[in-house]
């Protein structure tokens, strides 16, 4: 098994306390900072996902697997940043005003950051106007994560989106929503540009914005 293989499958099996050193053997070895990320940490959270929607695999799982990952990562960003490696894009997530759920927020923002994107976390409790100030304020953004966990605040999603779709920069990004009463027809409504049912979906459909 090769060095990068090593690391994909103890990304996969959650190995946060080995992932770091793995990484560290591989670029003493003289492997690609790129392609360890791409093939030994991003392809085996592709495969984390896959095994998440059969449901072969729960939360608690993916969480460790992407803490893995994020272990990995750590030891290659000074690689990168000096092999000048650009990542898909700036996706900006929150949880909309009156919304105190995170858990489901951090396991899209882990699994998006994942699949090689930048995230920048707004938190929970986010205002309408600071969702449009986040996006407005940076050119680099791409995407709008916009959560929302309870059907008491689906009308704040709403609220939100419509003000993400009056900015003067909406050309320039898309609006991705998710959260539990969230469904394909209540993102269709409120002019959204795409909806994830869960952490493993949003990741794809992140890729699939860009």
């Amino acid at each position: 098994m090769s060095k990068i293989q090593e690391i994909a499958t103890a990304v996969e099996n959650g190995k946060t306390k080995i992932v770091a050193g793995l990484v560290e053997e591989a670029l003493a070895e003289g492997c690609d900072a790129q392609e360890i990320l791409n093939v030994g940490m991003i392809q085996a959270m592709d495969v984390v996902g896959a095994k998440f929607q059969r449901g072969d695999i729960f939360v608690p799982e993916m969480l460790v697997a992407a803490k893995a990952m994020k272990k990995g990562v750590d030891v290659l960003k000074p690689k990168l940043a000096t092999a000048g490696s650009a990542s898909l894009g700036k996706v900006v997530i929150g949880t909309v005003i009156g919304d105190l759920h995170d858990i489901g927020k951090n396991l899209v923002a882990m699994m998006i950051e994942s699949a090689g994107f930048e995230v920048a976390d707004l938190g929970v409790d986010v205002p309408v106007a600071k969702f449009v100030e986040a996006v407005e304020s940076d050119p680099a953004v791409k995407i709008m994560a916009v959560s929302a966990l309870l059907t008491t605040t689906m009308p704040a999603m709403k609220d939100t989106v419509d003000a993400l779709n009056a900015s003067k920069d909406r050309a320039r990004f898309k609006v991705l929503v998710g959260g539990a009463p969230i469904t394909q027809d209540f993102a269709n409504q409120i002019g959204a540009d795409s909806y994830a049912p869960d952490a493993a979906s949003a990741a794809k459909a992140a890729k699939a914005l860009v």
